[in-house]
Formats: structure tokens, C-alpha cells, sequence
């Protein structure tokens, strides 16, 4: 099932803009939410079929070249990750997703496909190419939805143009997200548009931290009273009504969870 959710960034700029046409006159205070209903899935560019993970085969006595080299590059990252202290272990199982595209016309929404595994800790590595049909369509990008919970509580990641767009979508907000605040790092970038980069996010504890291109852009510290075993889920946020919206493609996708 697809999920979205409306980021309430989004939804303050998109009524300050309203207000401005309408008045001409310096933007008005955010209005005090109120029995915000429950985002609904829709119809609209439903993102392709997320099969559930399959574990990485190991090498036999009579390897597949591609696969055992596939098999050494999984080794060498989660040992780079662990030598640099976002992993406590190198023992665990990689997963590897099959690829993800989906285009998203909602502006300041964004939505998940489940890939079919809960986790605490893990990371989540991949080959992200994301382009808006607007050229300076708002905060848009490719991401990922995690610590997904049975009232639709998570945490959602996304790579935009300028930034690491980090959010906190507990159900206490309703359909809302807000920011979640850095620990350490800058949190910014600079992509065009179209832009493409290796991302990956990782969990320990109650510790996030995001890697752009193998550099380290953002850690982020998460409520230690969210739980954080939950669906993990790849999404899409839209940053532009026009045509197709933003567009978000996922390759080489892999998830490793500790044993």
C-alpha cells in the first residue's frame, strides 16, 4: 500500500503563497492546525512494484564473477562503515532491493512503497537520480521512510538540490512532518537540476547519519522514546504540481542489518 504524507514546510510556503497573490501584503502567521485529517493514498502515479528482499548469495566453489564482486564491494562497505564508527558490528545480512521509479505530482507530499522489512538498526545504501518538471520546483528529491509504525508514525530522509530534508512525522502531528534538527555536520549540498548521487542513511541506536557521495553531510539525533523497529519503505517527494511532478529513480539498492 502507498502511503504520503504533507510536510508542513510545505504546506506554510504554499499558503503564504496564496495570501501574497491574493493580498499583496507580507505573509501572515502559519494558521494553528486543527483536526488535520489523515493523509489518504491516491491514485496518481503510483510508484513500479517493490519486491521483498532477497539475501545476497555467497560465492561458491565455482563463483559468478559479477556476484562475488558484487559480494566484495558489500564487504569493503560495511567494513569502511564500521571503521568509522557508524556500525558497533561487521556481522549481518545484506538485502538487495530491486530498482525503484516513481513520479510525484503533489506538491510538499511525498509517499513510500514498504520494500518488506522492518529494522531498528540498519543502513540503506543506493544510486539516486531525482529531476522536477519545474526548474525551481520546491524542496523535492529521492528518500527513504523508516521506523514505519502501525499508526503511520516514522522518520523520512530526503535528498533535495541544496539540502538533507530530515523529517518527524509522529501521528501526534497528523498529517504533518517537522524537521529534525542536526547533531553535527552541514546538511547542505548542491545539485542541479536533474541531480544524481550515491546516498546512504544509517541507523545505530538513536543515532541517523546520512552519507552523500561516501561524505558524511548530516547526523541526526532521534527521540529515544520512538520506537524504531519498523517498516523501512522508499519514497518520493514531490516539489512541483506541473506534469510529472518530481521524478525519482533508485538503483543498486541495499539494505544490511546487523545479526
Amino acid at each position: 500500500m502507498i502511503q504520503n504524507v504533507f510536510t508542513r514546510m510545505a504546506a506554510i510556503l504554499l499558503l503564504s503563497t496564496l495570501i501574497l497573490s491574493a493580498c499583496s501584503t507580507p505573509a501572515t502567521p502559519p494558521p494553528v492546525l486543527t483536526d488535520t485529517p489523515k493523509p489518504t493514498s491516491t491514485n496518481t502515479a503510483v510508484p513500479t512494484n517493490t519486491s521483498t528482499p532477497t539475501r545476497t548469495p555467497r560465492p561458491t566453489s565455482t563463483p559468478n564473477l559479477a556476484e562475488t564482486q558484487k559480494y566484495e564491494d558489500f564487504n569493503q562497505e560495511i567494513q569502511s562503515y564500521y571503521d568509522q564508527g557508524y556500525l558497533d558490528t561487521t556481522e549481518g545480512s545484506i538485502q538487495e532491493i530491486d530498482d525503484f521509479s516513481n513520479d510525484w505530482a503533489q506538491l510538499g507530499w511525498y509517499q513510500w512503497m514498504p520494500i518488506g522489512s522492518k529494522a531498528d538498526d540498519f543502513f540503506l545504501s543506493g544510486h539516486f537520480k531525482w529531476m522536477s518538471a519545474y526548474k525551481n520546483a520546491d524542496e523535492s528529491g529521492c528518500g527513504l521512510v523508516f521506523a514505519i509504525q502501525p499508526d503511520s508514525s516514522h522518520y523520512a530522509v530526503f535528498l533535495d538540490r541544496a539540502k538533507i530534508i530530515f523529517l518527524d512525522a509522529d501521528s501526534s502531528y497528523g498529517s504533518y512532518s517537522l524537521p529534525v534538527g542536526k547533531t553535527r555536520g552541514s546538511g547542505r549540498i548542491k545539485f542541479g537540476n536533474p541531480g544524481e548521487a550515491d546516498f546512504t542513511l544509517i541507523i545505530k541506536d538513536h543515532s541517523a547519519y546520512v552519507l552523500v557521495d561516501g561524505e558524511l553531510i548530516g547526523e541526526y539525533s532521534l527521540a529515544q522514546s520512538r520506537i524504531l523497529q519498523g517498516d523501512v519503505g522508499l519514497s518520493t517527494l514531490s516539489g512541483t504540481n506541473k506534469d510529472y511532478g518530481t521524478r525519482c529513480e533508485m538503483t543498486d539498492v541495499h539494505m544490511w542489518t546487523p545479526e
